[in-house]
């Protein structure tokens, strides 16, 4: 399927580099760390703008749930036969004026604001460039009751026409290894005029 740019009408110039990211996109993907299982999910993101000097972010990740195991869940668990929401998570995000050395001419600087219910905040920091976003943890704060996680990588790539994306982490006294990844297809673009409908 080919990619088509959204229409830029009303996103701020300073995020131009990220403007292939905007819209909802949903799709396949698996998790699996020491201590939790490898499980399938479904996933849905949506980046959209509304003028700002940035892009905003939400994603639900939803377990898949075997037919079996479906009617084991309590009522509030699922909803129209979508397993059990794993993760979510809201942000920001940007493409910061200064320009640090190491970036080649085609690469941007980008960061991620992060905040989970879970009890985290993150500042991921890094680049973006030719359709790929790689981003390394700044900083990552946590409640007293949030999961131990110390440290995190995530890469995005827009590979034909898809979004691919994978998430290390390094938590639980864990060296840094693979989390989560999906591959996930856009289901529609946004502006901000789809709010107002």
């Amino acid at each position: 399927m080919p990619f088509v740019l959204p229409d830029p009408e009303g996103l701020a110039p300073e995020v131009y580099p990220l403007a292939w990211l905007v819209g909802r996109w949903s799709g396949p993907g698996v998790v699996g760390y020491p201590g939790i299982d490898e499980t399938a999910f479904t996933q849905e993101v949506v980046f959209d703008h509304d003028g700002g000097p940035y892009l905003s972010y939400t994603s639900t990740i939803r377990l898949v749930v075997a037919p079996d195991d479906a009617a084991s869940l309590d009522e509030g668990d699922a909803t129209d036969d979508e397993g059990p929401v794993w993760a979510t998570e809201s942000g920001y995000w940007r493409v910061p004026p200064e320009r640090p050395e190491g970036l080649t001419e085609d690469q941007h600087p980008v960061e991620l604001l992060l905040a989970d219910p879970s009890g985290h905040v993150a500042v991921y920091v890094g680049a973006v460039g030719k359709g790929r976003i790689d981003l390394a943890s700044d900083l990552i704060a946590r409640t007293a009751s949030g999961a131990d996680v110390s440290a995190g990588k995530r890469l995005y790539g827009l590979v034909q026409g898809e979004l691919m994306w994978a998430h290390d982490i390094a938590a639980f006294g864990h060296p840094m290894q693979s989390y989560a990844s999906a591959r996930l297809a856009r289901v529609e673009p946004t502006t901000p005029s789809d709010d107002e409908d």
